[in-house]
């Protein structure tokens, strides 16, 4: 969930932070253009007040106070052309005339481009229009012109022709200085945004872990509501709530099954008691009394399967560092005896030292009922094989039949307490061993699976962990 909800916040707050970097940019960009604008305009408004006082026009003569003033106007326009590099004229209305003054000498205006419009647009009496913006990535120069106006019309025009590559060093200072901002901005979102994403989903990783816990048997596994938005410290109050209750049911369910069974066995022992005095008045052979026996002792067998089933679900767990192979050793060889008898091959094939952690009288009567359950269904000739092997962090028993095994919607119910396969009611059970055999192993942290076995028959697979609580896995290559 992180690394869905991570990215998003980034990619909001780096949207936010465009939205504003932009537009801050642009502005910037204005900024320094105008100011440059009106510094130009400021000055081609001085020469065009020292222009209006140079009476001749462009062919007339001029006097010694008009020579004067001329060589004033073009003494200024040197000198600011030699300090700024920026070219500046004063042109008569006749463009193709000589110029009043310009600086560089032999400047002229172009026929087209920014110049020339500006120079039309003060001819009209009016200040030429800002310019374009100019970017740092453009080689542009700004143009201003100003009116030379004598006796209410205009006699000349001052333009200027700046370079902009000052000003556009300083719109792409400004715009590092931004763009550094804006990182460091970046950076500081992408770091509120882990804080956020992990104070908002820590409750639910906790939420997550204990919900697991729950799921696989850990009953006493509840949420520490600590931190996290109250939201989820409220869903947390709750699901310790809903925790307790459901522990609390089930744990009446257990009383109830282990009560249940444990009382009807004294009455049930006492029925079987009257049916074999009953026996001794009835010629022997009778068919019926002989059925009442089978009911009545398959009863009790399921009375124990469930006090057991209700035992194994209750008690805890006594883990311990397990030779597993010399355990599946040790049941193969207690049930040589079976198999023998039902003319049925059974042997452990793998190594013959593997370690676990495990319950070693849980696993045992875990072993025991699927190796039962295999003979059970295994025919006369044919083999049942328990292996041991590693599989990663955890340690798997694997006992094979070859018997007529179970389709896939059976072994999808094989498990379920009381099912038994239609095709097999004739054996002998009462569907509750596999049942047990799953409660002992979930309780120290284990697990069972079927699968199909090729070419036929069932496949059990019961695995342990290989280490206990906080402990790590460490393979050594050599």
């Amino acid at each position: 969930m992180r690394t869905r909800l991570l990215p998003l916040l980034i990619v909001l707050m780096a949207g936010v932070l465009l939205a504003l970097g932009f537009p801050l940019a642009g502005s910037l960009a204005a900024r320094e253009q105008q100011r440059v604008v009106v510094d130009r305009i400021d000055d081609t408004a001085r020469f065009a007040a020292l222009a209006q006082f140079v009476t001749a026009g462009p062919t007339g003569a001029v006097g010694a106070e008009g020579n004067e003033r001329l060589g004033t106007l073009r003494a200024e326009l040197k000198r600011y052309h030699d300090l700024y590099g920026i070219r500046a004229g004063v042109f008569y209305r006749d463009r193709d005339a000589p110029p009043m003054a310009e600086a560089p000498g032999g400047w002229r205006l172009p026929d087209s481009g920014e110049s020339a419009q500006a120079f039309d647009e003060a001819l009209a009496g009016r200040r030429s229009h800002d310019p374009p913006q100019v970017w740092p990535w453009q080689r542009g120069r700004l143009t201003v012109a100003s009116p030379v106006v004598r006796d209410g019309d205009v006699v000349a025009v001052v333009v200027t022709d700046s370079p902009t590559g000052q000003m556009r060093s300083r719109i792409l200072h400004g715009w590092l200085v931004i763009g550094g901002g804006e990182c460091a901005a970046m950076l500081l979102a992408v770091g509120a945004a882990f804080r956020l994403t992990g104070w908002v989903l820590r409750p639910v990783r906790v939420l997550d872990t204990a919900t697991h816990d729950i799921a696989t048997g850990r009953m006493q596994s509840r949420v520490a509501a600590a931190s996290g938005p109250p939201e989820l410290r409220r869903l947390a109050r709750s699901f310790n709530e809903m925790a307790d209750n459901v522990e609390q049911v089930l744990e009446q369910q257990r009383a109830f099954v282990a009560d249940a069974s444990h009382q009807l066995r004294n009455p049930l022992s006492a029925l079987l008691l009257r049916i074999e005095l009953l026996a001794l008045e009835l010629p022997d052979g009778h068919e019926e009394i002989a059925s009442v026996r089978a009911e009545g002792k398959r009863l009790a067998s399921v009375l124990d399967d469930l006090l057991d089933l209700a035992l194994a679900e209750h008690t805890a767990a006594d883990l311990r560092l397990t030779d597993i192979a010399e355990l599946a050793t040790d049941r193969v060889d207690a049930w040589l005896p079976v198999a023998e008898r039902e003319e049925v091959g059974l042997a452990y094939t793998g190594p013959v030292a593997i370690t676990g952690w495990a319950d070693p009288v849980a696993l045992s009567s875990a072993l025991d009922a699927v190796v039962d359950n295999a003979l059970k269904f295994t025919p006369e000739g044919a083999h049942v094989e328990v292996s041991a092997r590693t599989e990663g962090d955890t340690v798997a028993i694997v006992v094979a039949d070859g018997g007529p095994g179970l389709t896939e919607d059976e072994l999808a119910r094989i498990g379920d307490r009381f099912w038994r396969s239609g095709r097999h009611q004739n054996v002998s059970g009462s569907g509750l061993g596999l049942s047990i055999t799953r409660a002992l192993l979930t309780a120290g942290g284990g697990t069972i699976h079927y699968a199909p076995n090729e070419p036929c028959g069932l496949r059990v697979t019961i695995t342990v962990p290989r280490t206990g609580p906080g402990e790590t896995v460490t393979t050594v290559r050599t």
